[in-house]
C-alpha cells in the first residue's frame, strides 16, 4: 500500500482568466511657440482617492469609423478646447488593465493608444468639456515633469527633441 505523500495528486481546474478586450484611442500632444519658448497642452483628472492632479496627454477612444488622426483631434478639441493640426506622429503607447463590463465581469484590456504631435490653431481653454478636471500650458522640460506616467514622459522627451531641431 502506497503511503499518502506517494499519492498522486488530484489535479484541480487551472484558474480561469477574464476574457480579452482590446481597445485603441489617440491623443495629441499640442504645441505653441512664444518666441524662443515652446509650451505644450496636458489635461489632468484629480486621483479618486488622493485628489491629486494627473496629468496627462490628451486622448481618448476612436469612434466607428474615425480614423486615429481624426479622434486625435476631437479628444484634443474636447478635452482642451483648442483646434490643432496634427504635423506628425509621436508615438505608440500600449499597456494593460482591468475593469468590469457592465454586467460587472472583470474583463483584462489590452490598450493601444496613439499620440500625434499637434500645433495650435486657435480655440481656448474655456471652450472644452466637463472630462477634464485641469488643462494646462506647460514650458517642455515642466511638462516632462508634471506627465503622470513614464510613457508619456518619454513622448514629451521626443516632442522636445522635434521641436528644439525645428
Amino acid at each position: 500500500m502506497a503511503r499518502r505523500v506517494d499519492q498522486p495528486r488530484r489535479l484541480t481546474e487551472r484558474a480561469r482568466r477574464p476574457p480579452l478586450v482590446r481597445e485603441f484611442s489617440a491623443g495629441g500632444l499640442v504645441y505653441r511657440r512664444r518666441g524662443e519658448a515652446c509650451q505644450v497642452v496636458l489635461a489632468a483628472r484629480r486621483h479618486p482617492q488622493s485628489g491629486v492632479l494627473l496629468w496627462t496627454i490628451p486622448k481618448g477612444h476612436i469612434e466607428p469609423g474615425e480614423s486615429s488622426e481624426t479622434a486625435a483631434a476631437r479628444e484634443v478639441r474636447e478635452e482642451t478646447g483648442l483646434e490643432a493640426e496634427i504635423e506628425q506622429k509621436l508615438g505608440d503607447v500600449t499597456y494593460w488593465y482591468a475593469r468590469h463590463d457592465d454586467a460587472g465581469n472583470p474583463l483584462r484590456v489590452f490598450k493601444r493608444v496613439r499620440f500625434f504631435l499637434m500645433r495650435k490653431l486657435g480655440g481656448r481653454f474655456g471652450d472644452r468639456d466637463a472630462e477634464m478636471d485641469a488643462v494646462k500650458w506647460f514650458p517642455l522640460e515642466a511638462a516632462e515633469n508634471a506627465a503622470a506616467f513614464e510613457s508619456e514622459r518619454a513622448l514629451v522627451r521626443k516632442a522636445r527633441e522635434l521641436l528644439e531641431r525645428a
